[in-house]
């Protein structure tokens, strides 16, 4: 149950911290609307969150996991922990930019530094990163039948995906805040969510799988 409600709480977190700092973000004069620095001050806040349940999924799986193989098990969890570490550069990226921005003689060039700093760190870790992740927890679930096959598919699927669109939008192929870039991470969002109701109604793990045996 607690890691389906980590999981919930990346969805949540990653979200609220993408709507609160986008206005700071998309300032393209280098001035900072009005609210728009408390407002990436919060989004901040919510990615610290985000971190933090990033890191604890892979910590609330790895007992399970470890049961089915401890290199799968330690893979997974040191990839959550890189996907954290990536955003949480790109959380400090956001925050010098509201102080860089709260200075009216700020230099654009650094501005503009920052911006891009946050934008790669959010195409490596909640794409990227998080595709690697989902494809190596997908795989577990499925060939130990720890959730419904479909569920598994979903994160079988999903994680190539977003991975590609990620490749996509570095070669310029599209933006990753875009119509293609959104339908590509649909299939990872219906997997977290699918994933972490199953986790807090049925629990993961041999048990789980014992029952829609019978």
């Amino acid at each position: 149950m607690a890691a389906g409600l980590l999981f919930l709480l990346t969805e949540a977190s990653a979200i609220a911290g993408a709507i609160l700092y986008r206005p700071l973000l998309g300032a393209a004069d280098g001035r900072i609307p009005q609210g728009a620095d408390t407002q990436a001050l919060l989004g901040a806040l919510c990615e610290v969150v985000l971190v933090v349940a990033v890191a604890g999924t892979g910590a609330a799986l790895f007992p399970v996991l470890r049961r089915h193989g401890e290199g799968l098990a330690l893979g997974y969890a040191f990839g959550r922990l890189l996907e954290a570490a990536v955003i949480a550069v790109g959380i400090v990226a956001v925050l010098a930019l509201v102080t860089l921005r709260r200075d009216a003689g700020a230099a654009g060039g650094a501005d503009a530094a920052l911006v891009a700093v946050h934008d790669w760190t959010f195409l490596l870790g909640p794409n990227i990163a998080l595709g690697l992740n989902t494809v190596l927890l997908a795989y577990v679930a499925y060939r130990a039948r720890l959730v419904p096959r479909f569920i598994a598919v979903l994160g079988l699927v999903g994680g190539p995906l977003i991975c590609a669109s990620a490749v996509a939008v570095m070669f310029g192929a599209y933006e990753q805040l875009s119509t293609a870039g959104a339908v590509a991470a649909l299939p990872v969002f219906a997997w977290e969510l699918a994933l972490a109701g199953r986790l807090i109604v049925s629990g993961f793990g041999p048990r789980g799988a014992s029952a829609r045996t019978r």
